[in-house]
């Protein structure tokens, strides 16, 4: 899939825009945009915090203004913690980037401003855009960092770029238990209960066991976990039968 052009505007240090080049190799994002950076272009501090994201820097397209970042870009969104008072569609980076991949998808371009360290984007920069993105932030202390701010973005835009497992088991090389095993399982532990006389009263005898097989039955086990119960119950029996 085609992705959003992440438009830094006037950025004030090397080390943020390095910090936003990383943000964006993590979540699969190289197409970065620079206006005007403070400090002059290329910068080595970038370079530095940039880390293994370097490429992005070589290949970010450096403008003087952000209508010359935006002008092959017809949907716009302008990240900022303040309102403005201008009215305009304000939505969670999520539902951003939702928006983001239905217009991609539908072949148009799609950019997001990123504002300067110090007071963030401008309002005539935000005219520019056709929505704006408000992060949930503490409203105590809603600035956010530059890179911050982009990382946040970017993450959304991997979750609706990419199939991602809400949650996985990582079996380590294991395999899951299969119903025989753990049948025979329980039938070990039973006969072995059974012996020591565990079961008792008689008359309460049948419930307990049903409640050891539910309790087997609950646990997720895998096979070297059933074989090692196994072998614990084994060696319990071996030591008791020494100490006779």
């Amino acid at each position: 899939m085609s992705q959003p052009a992440f438009v830094l505007v006037r950025p004030q240090m090397g080390e943020n825009i390095g910090g936003a080049a990383r943000a964006m190799w993590n979540f699969g994002l190289d197409r970065m945009r620079l206006v005007s950076p403070r400090d002059g272009w290329p910068n080595p501090k970038a370079v530095a915090m940039a880390s293994g994201a370097g490429r992005l820097l070589d290949e970010a397209k450096l403008c003087e203004t952000t209508a010359e970042a935006l002008e092959d870009c017809s949907y716009v969104f302008a990240t900022t913690a303040r309102a403005r008072g201008l009215t305009k569609p304000v939505v969670t980076p999520e539902r951003a980037m939702e928006i983001a991949r239905e217009k991609i998808l539908a072949g148009e371009k799609v950019a997001v401003l990123f504002g300067p360290e110090r007071a963030g984007l401008e309002n005539d920069d935000i005219a520019k855009a056709n929505a704006i993105i408000n992060v949930p932030v503490n409203p105590e202390f809603a600035s956010l960092n530059l890179a911050q701010c982009v990382l946040l973005t970017a993450y959304e835009w991997r979750r609706q770029a990419v199939d991602i497992e809400a949650e996985r088991m990582e079996m380590a090389g294991a395999d899951w238990a299969s119903q025989i095993e753990i049948e025979k399982l329980a039938d070990h532990y039973e006969g072995r209960l059974e012996e020591a006389g565990f079961f008792f009263p008689e008359t309460k005898a049948e419930g307990m066991k049903l409640v050891l097989r539910n309790f087997w039955s609950r646990m997720p086990l895998t096979r070297p976990d059933v074989q090692m119960m196994h072998g614990i119950l084994r060696q319990m029996v071996r030591w008791k039968e020494r100490g006779d």
